[in-house]
Order: structure tokens, then C-alpha cells, then sequence
């Protein structure tokens, strides 16, 4: 029996997993659930488990013949702050949060990897299982790193794994290089001086100096930086004012920027401050530019190691559901703060159902989302596939 037939033979066991952790989501740092339901089965399969990097991370720990080599898998746990639209058994139990970008799946096919690799033990080395909290915006992979990650569990790289919508099931979408854009949060205040909307030439309008930001903004990508740089920056928060006939005070704009390499990142944020400075002058206003600090560098993978990701993709699914030319996303992913310390690769398994073509299913962060239970086999084997290809097979004493 292959690898996929093992798999499939567990789905029934891990879609209730799955199922479990949907209907009960936990926001980022707060997976405390979650992290009793991973050492639950970990320590089942007689995995030895460590617990609170990043206050609510886990780590299994397993080993196989007599290797000194190691590698990482690493699952996210977290849900999203968003009321759920859907209505089937699994939803979430709880308003304000839910499993929207499918880490209940994600955190389910890497126990469906400990469960095949613990039974097979077909490999030479360790492999360390990390259970990750924290990674929608908040950054638990910095915190997992900064908590001794590295130095507690030594190994040579680290593998991440991402279900996407937009591919369908049972497809792989692996990078050679840059996968997921890096992102800066920056917020704009804008101070005038208000007063009676039929007296506008007594105030000072700050909506007035907002709006022309808002289209100025446009013109960094569009103006600023080289055709063949990629860049986005996008004004997503416009507050101000709350009565009809006032002009308002103050203005706050918010907003993301998203590219692929550190000077692409400097160049936009210092035309950022410039086209604020530049404004405040022509509309006699001030205007504060702040970016936030925690900013997500990119995901970019090593070559070495996206190589060991399609093989065991292929192994899997076949070459020909491996995907090597899909664009890189500029949604922002916290594994890149282990790829700054280890070499690795981040991919992704497709999500979508048949029939889910021209947007006829729901993605990542929609309220009417949900993973798709049958690609937890194809994960968990994909995991199995690429210990096998990295570490090998561990002898066997007769």
C-alpha cells in the first residue's frame, strides 16, 4: 500500500479532527484549546510533545534510525476575528472568530503526518512537528524564534505548507524563490482645523488633504519605483468626521504596503513620507506618517529546498499536478521569519472542490469559507513524502 492509500484510509479520523477545530477557532496567542487537542494526538502516537514557545506553540519530536539529521514541519493554528457566514454542523461555535484561511486544516494534515510517520518510521533522522500560534498578523514565528526554537530543536531547514484557493484539489504549486510578499502597516494622521461646512474658507479641511493623499499614493508604484519592481500600496482606512455640517478636525488614513525585496520596501516607504510632507505643505495641514514596525519580511524560498518539495509533491500527486510557474502572492506569511534563520521552502496544496471555477467558491479570509476535508490525505502524505525525500530511508536490521 502506497502513501496515499494509507492516508485516505485515516481521512474518516482526521475530517473529524478538522471538523472539531473549525467549530472551535482561537485567536492568535490564545490556542490553548487547539494546543490540547495537538498533544492530545501526538501523545497518543507516543510522540514526545514540548510545549510554550510562544506561550501556546507545540513541538513533537520524533526520531527514526540513526541519523544525526534534522528537519521542521510547521503548522499554524490561529483563526481570524470575523463572524462566520456559513451555516453547516461544523461552524463556529463562538461570534467574532472562525477558521477563515483553513489553519484547522493545516493543523490536521500535520497530525495525519505524525500519525503515518510514527506508524512507518520510515525515515533516518528527526523530524520536529511545530504547532505554531499566532500567525495572522501577529507575528508567532518571530516569537517561536525569539523563545529558542532554533537552539531547543536544532535542525537543518524548515517546511511550511499553505491550502490555497484558486487551485484545484489534489494540485501543488511549488516556488523556486519568492512566494509571498513581504508587508509594512503604516497609519496617516492629518490635523486641520474644523468649523462650519457652510464657512469652509475659516477651516483648515483635512478630508480635503486625505482625499488627494489617497490618489497621491497611487502614483508610488505607478511613478516612483521600476516597471519590473512589484509593489503594493493600498489606502484601506479612511476615518473622519461624524456630523453633516462640520468640517472636521482631524483625519486618520491607514493603510498596507506589500513587495518582494528590502529596496523596493525603502524606496516606497521613503515616497510615502515625502508625498505626506509634500501635502501638508500645499494644504496647510499637518500630516504624520508612522509605519507600524512589524512588518512581515518576504517568504522566499531556497532553492535547494523548493527542489525537495517537488519531488515529493510529485511523488504524490504526479509531476504533472506540480505546478513551478504560478505567480507569487503578496499576501504576507510569518514563516518568513524562519527563512531569515534557516534555509526552506513554503508551497502550496490547492483547496478547491470540482465546480469551484470563476469564483464559485469562497477564499482565504471570507466569511463563507471553509477548507476542503478532501485534501487532508494529500497533505499528510505529502509530509510523509518529503521527510522520506530529505532524511531518506532509515536501514532496517534484519
Amino acid at each position: 500500500m502506497n502513501i496515499l492509500d494509507s492516508a485516505f484510509e485515516a481521512r474518516v479520523a482526521l475530517q473529524s479532527i478538522r471538523r472539531d477545530l473549525h467549530a472551535h477557532p482561537e485567536l492568535a496567542f490564545f490556542e490553548t484549546r487547539t494546543s490540547d487537542v495537538v498533544v492530545r494526538e501526538l501523545a497518543a502516537l507516543g510522540i514526545e510533545t514540548h510545549r510554550g514557545l510562544a506561550k501556546t506553540g507545540v513541538v513533537g519530536v520524533l526520531r527514526a534510525g540513526r541519523g544525526t539529521r534534522a528537519i521542521g514541519l510547521r503548522a499554524d493554528m490561529d483563526a481570524l476575528p470575523l463572524n462566520e457566514a456559513n451555516s453547516f454542523a461544523h461552524r463556529s461555535v463562538f461570534e467574532g472568530r472562525m477558521h477563515a484561511c483553513g489553519h484547522d486544516g493545516h493543523t490536521t494534515m500535520l497530525l495525519g503526518a505524525a500519525r503515518l510517520l510514527a506508524a512507518s518510521r520510515d525515515f533516518d533522522g528527526t523530524v520536529y512537528l511545530i504547532f505554531q500560534p499566532a500567525e495572522e498578523s501577529s507575528g508567532g514565528a518571530q516569537v517561536m524564534v525569539k523563545d529558542g526554537l532554533f537552539e531547543r530543536f536544532p535542525m537543518e531547514a524548515i517546511y511550511g505548507m499553505h491550502n490555497w484557493p484558486g487551485l484545484p484539489a489534489g494540485d501543488f504549486a511549488v516556488h523556486a524563490g519568492q512566494v509571498m510578499g513581504g508587508t509594512d502597516r503604516f497609519d496617516i494622521r492629518i490635523r486641520g482645523v474644523g468649523g462650519h461646512a457652510a464657512m469652509p474658507h475659516l477651516t483648515i479641511d483635512p478630508l480635503h488633504a486625505g482625499a488627494a493623499l489617497v490618489q497621491a499614493v497611487q502614483s508610488v508604484v505607478s511613478r516612483s519605483l521600476d516597471p519590473f519592481d512589484t509593489a503594493v500600496v493600498a489606502v484601506t482606512c479612511f476615518h473622519a468626521g461624524d456630523v453633516y455640517n462640520v468640517l472636521p478636525s482631524q483625519a486618520e488614513l491607514s493603510g498596507t504596503l506589500r513587495s518582494f525585496s528590502e529596496d523596493v520596501r525603502q524606496k516606497a516607504l521613503t515616497r510615502l513620507r515625502e508625498l505626506c510632507a509634500g501635502l501638508s505643505g500645499a494644504f496647510g495641514v499637518e500630516i504624520d506618517f508612522s509605519a507600524r514596525g512589524d512588518s512581515y519580511p518576504p517568504t522566499v524560498n531556497t532553492a535547494a529546498e523548493a527542489a525537495y518539495c517537488r519531488q515529493a509533491a510529485a511523488a504524490v500527486v504526479g509531476q504533472e499536478h506540480v505546478r513551478t510557474g504560478e505567480r507569487p502572492s503578496m499576501g504576507a506569511e510569518d514563516f518568513a521569519f524562519y527563512l531569515q534563520h534557516k534555509p526552506g521552502a513554503y508551497i502550496w496544496i490547492g483547496n478547491d472542490p470540482p465546480g469551484c471555477g470563476h469564483g464559485g467558491c469562497a477564499g482565504l479570509h471570507n466569511p463563507a469559507y471553509d477548507f476542503n476535508d478532501d485534501i487532508l490525505p494529500i497533505g499528510a502524505a505529502y509530509w510523509v513524502e518529503l521527510v522520506r525525500h530529505v532524511l531518506g530511508r532509515a536501514e532496517r536490521s534484519e
